[in-house]
Formats: C-alpha cells, sequence, structure tokens
C-alpha cells in the first residue's frame, strides 16, 4: 500500500502532498458510483412509440415512467398555457405505447373474459396474467372489460387529474377532470346504453356548459364532437337500448316513458339549455306521429 501512494504521488503532476493524494484517491470511488449512476440515468432512452414485437411489457412500462418523471420536471418550470401543451403530447404517447401494449397482449385480452367463475362471480387469473397487470399498474394501466366479450387495456380512473391538476388552464383542468370521470365507468356495450339515462343527461349539461364559458378554448373542436355524439345516442338511443318503441308496419314510433320522464326532467331542470330544447323538439317529432326516418334526418343533420 505504501509503494503504491508513493508511485501515485510521483506520478501526480499536482503540487500536493502524498498524504492529501492518498486521501483522495480512498474517496474517488464514492464519487464516481454516484456519477456513474447519474450517466446512466440520462443516456436512457425510451423505445420508440412505433410498436415493434421485439419489445417487452417491462420496455412500455419504463418509457411510460420516464416520460411521466421528465413531463413532471418540465411542468414545474412551465405556464399553464405551456402545460397545456404537455398534456396533448403525453396524451399521444401515452395513446401509442398503450396500443402497442395491447397488440402485444392480443392473446390475453382475447382470452380475458375466460377467467371470469361465474359461481364463485370471482376471476381465476393464472400468474402471468397476474404479472402482467402488476406492471400495467406502474404506469397507471389496468384491464378493462369493455363488452361483447372484448377487454382492452385503459388508463386508470383519475391518471390525468392527479398529474395536472392545478398546472393547466382552467378549462384544461375542466376537461380533463370530467373525463376522468367518465372514464370511470364504461359508457356504453354490446350496442347499448351502460350508464342511465340521467347521467348522460348530466353529461351533455356538463359539456354544453364547458361550451359556454371556453368557447375560445383549443378543445372545443374535440368537445363539441363529444357533445353532439352524447346528444344523439340521448334523443334516438342505440341499437339496443332505443328510446322508442317502433310502430309495427307504419314507420312511426312512441318514446318510451322512461325517456319521456328523463326528458322532462331536463326541460324543467335546464330550461335554457340547448339540450332540454332538443328534448322538446323530439317529443314534439314523436307526438306529430313523424316517420322515424325523418327524426333520425333531422336530428342528426342539425348535427
Amino acid at each position: 500500500m505504501i509503494k503504491q501512494i508513493i508511485t501515485i504521488c510521483i506520478l501526480s503532476a499536482a503540487v500536493v502532498s502524498c498524504k492529501k493524494e492518498a486521501a483522495v484517491s480512498e474517496v474517488k470511488p464514492v464519487h464516481d458510483s454516484i456519477a456513474g449512476t447519474e450517466s446512466r440515468e440520462d443516456q436512457y432512452k425510451p423505445i420508440d412509440t412505433a410498436c415493434s414485437s421485439g419489445n417487452k411489457t417491462e420496455d412500455y412500462i419504463k418509457s411510460l415512467q420516464w416520460y411521466r418523471a421528465k413531463i413532471e420536471k418540465e411542468m414545474a418550470g412551465n405556464s399553464p398555457e405551456q402545460n397545456d401543451k404537455v398534456y396533448e403530447d403525453y396524451l399521444k404517447i401515452r395513446s401509442k405505447y398503450t396500443e402497442c401494449l395491447m397488440n402485444l397482449h392480443t392473446g390475453v385480452l382475447d382470452k380475458y373474459v375466460n377467467y371470469y367463475d361465474s359461481d364463485k362471480d370471482q376471476y381465476n387469473f393464472p400468474d402471468n396474467i397476474k404479472k402482467i397487470a402488476s406492471e400495467l399498474k406502474k404506469a397507471g394501466l389496468e384491464f378493462r372489460e369493455v363488452g361483447e366479450g372484448m377487454t382492452e387495456i385503459w388508463t386508470i380512473p383519475g391518471y390525468y387529474s392527479s398529474l395536472f391538476k392545478n398546472k393547466v388552464t382552467p378549462d384544461y383542468e375542466a376537461y380533463i377532470s370530467q373525463t376522468d370521470k367518465e372514464s370511470e365507468s364504461y359508457y356504453a356495450a354490446d350496442a347499448g346504453l351502460i350508464i342511465s339515462w340521467e347521467q348522460l343527461g348530466d353529461r351533455l349539461i356538463f359539456w354544453e356548459n364547458f361550451m359556454n364559458k371556453y368557447p375560445e378554448s383549443r378543445l372545443i373542436k374535440t368537445v363539441k364532437q363529444d357533445y353532439n355524439d352524447y346528444l344523439s345516442d340521448y334523443l334516438l338511443g342505440m341499437d339496443n337500448t332505443p328510446t322508442y318503441e317502433r310502430e309495427p308496419d307504419q314507420g312511426t314510433g312512441k318514446l318510451n316513458d322512461e325517456i319521456k320522464t328523463e326528458f322532462n326532467r331536463m326541460i324543467k331542470k335546464y330550461p335554457n339549455s340547448n339540450t332540454a330544447k332538443k328534448a322538446k323538439e323530439i317529443i314534439t317529432l314523436f307526438d306529430a306521429q313523424t316517420p322515424i326516418d325523418q327524426i333520425y334526418e333531422k336530428i342528426n343533420g342539425a348535427r
């Protein structure tokens, strides 16, 4: 050891004592270890958002975690307007990675419903499914049944709100909060509405108020499309949950009592809303025995 220290002292060009040189030599490995760790973190690059069969679940999850950490740092120094753009970009990235994960686990998604034990009213998953679910959870993802025997991978409810709350502009915060709430349960399945008619009506009022409050929002185009889709389903229903009963061989129909009750609730509670106006219009059209084809044309054409 003494010979090694002497050798270091002789080779050193710095005008320092052998004792000081030896001390530096002793603490250097600790410093190098930290620097190496930081270097590895800085050098990590997330995988491409283009799906590849060579990527594993862990690769996508690690990339999703990396992007979350990245935007959390960015948002701390950004303006709310800048963070609006961060949200949009992050949403696209997560959507692409989620699509890749669904492609990767097509076999799992196809068989997912088969693991349900109707006698015990519970799922019995094999270990490999449990492991995948555990990995997905690390990035705020989960398996979600969406009807007709189909399962998809979704972002867990509340994920975006927890990340962007108080960091974006008021319109974006309202939008993110509402879409998170709406993602708590699936909207429709098997060509039929799952949520109640009243819940659908309340969604319409929320988005109508949003459009009135934030007419210049960059989200208006998206919100308007969603509102119109909801409105069509609210007024006419879906294939397996129509709002009316068709009159045999007459081409006309009659509104279901449940629907008429909901429309009257809407008209009474939100009389000045566009949704209430459309509810009145649909009641009048059915009461007048207007052919159903013409009603569809009038309602959907007005969109």
